[in-house]
This record gives C-alpha cells, structure tokens and sequence, in this order.
C-alpha cells in the first residue's frame, strides 16, 4: 500500500493562497496571542505554515521508522513533491518567498529521512537474517552430535555383588573356646627311693671310742 505524502499539504495550502486568494497576504498577522510577558505574538499564515509542515514531517519520519512502512513508490513521491516546490520557487514569482523556501526544505528532509531509515532498517534486518542462520547452523550441529552413553561393561561386576560374594566365601569367623580336659586323677610321681622293696639298707653305725 503507497502512503500519502503529508508534506503535499502545507504546499498545497500555499498553491491554493497564490492562485485562488491573490488578495490574501502570507505577512499580516492573522491572531494576536498574548504572552505571560505581557507581549503579543502576531501569528500569521506563513508562521501557520511553517508550523504545520514541521508537524507533518515530524508524523512522516514517525511512518518511516515503522517496519516495513515506506516502500520504493513513496520515496519516489517524496522526490516528485520536493522537485515541484522547487520548480515553483524557481520559476513563479510569487513562490519566491522564505516561507516557500522553508516548506521545499522540508519537503527534502522527508525525503532524506525516510532514505536513511530505509538504509537503516535494511542493515537491520540483513544483520538479524546473519544471526539467525548463526543460531541454527549451531542449532543444527549440536543436534548432529553423537551421544555417546557409557555402557556397563559385562565382565566388570559391580561393587555390589564383589562385596557379597566375598561375604558368602569366607563367612564370620567363630569366638575360639579354649578346650577343657576332662578332670583325672592326679600323676603318680615316681620316685626310685620311695618304692617298696627297693629301700636302702641303713648307714652302718660309727665305731664307739
């Protein structure tokens, strides 16, 4: 969809002055508006002018930085517009005023402004386009990275079943008891010179002096 430049209605408002209303004059003050200061301020349809095609530039770069919001056709459009003023201000007499200057300077910012956020918002988007192919390429290769889960060797057996297996081999040993023999009566001491029939005869007697 083509946008309508605004900046073509403060121009038009002046064509519109000049060749219908000759008699109307851009300089005399319209309104006097007083000031806190106690001043009057004269407003007249050149300062209206001005006022309202700054607005309107003002509301063309707010459509120009939308995305997606100026296309080709309104560029050119916006070029047509400040060639006629141009043209106008050149060659007829009664353009060549500084409110007529003003309003085809305007006409040549929005011309401008919406070129460079053109420019800018299609920088934009080839730098997010490159960081998300980034993001998928990465995407994409840590998907196609192999998993590799550690498996259980089968010739290994667990700590678990070690530890049992050794318990069931070499069970608890018992509390030793010391063994008790049983009670008998006591060894006979043998002793040669206790014996019967084998006592010694007696020492023989000392001689009486």
């Amino acid at each position: 969809m083509v946008g309508f430049p605004l900046l073509l209605i403060p121009l038009a408002i002046y064509n519109i002055i000049v060749f219908l209303m000759p008699g109307v004059s851009l300089a005399e003050p319209v309104v006097r508006l007083p000031l806190m200061s106690g001043a009057e301020w004269p407003v007249t349809l050149s300062d209206m002018l001005l006022a309202l095609g700054i607005v309107v530039l003002l509301l063309e770069v707010i459509k120009g930085a939308r995305p997606g919001a100026k296309y080709l056709t309104d560029h050119l459009l916006s070029l047509i517009i400040f060639g006629g003023a141009v043209a106008e201000f050149l060659l007829w007499p009664r353009f060549g005023s500084s409110t007529y200057f003003l309003l085809a300077l305007l006409a040549l910012a929005d011309f401008l402004s919406g070129l460079a956020l053109r420019a800018r918002r299609g920088t934009q988007m080839v730098a997010a386009d490159a960081i998300s192919r980034r993001g998928t390429r990465r995407a994409d290769v840590v998907v196609a990275e192999p998993q590799f889960d550690p498996a259980p060797s089968p010739s290994v057996p667990a700590a678990a079943s070690v530890a049992e297996s050794v318990l069931l081999d070499h069970p608890q040993p018992k509390n030793a008891q010391p063994e008790v023999t049983p009670a008998g009566p006591p060894p006979e001491l043998v002793s040669p010179g206790l014996q019967p029939g084998n006592s010694a005869p007696p020492p023989p007697e000392a001689p009486a002096h």
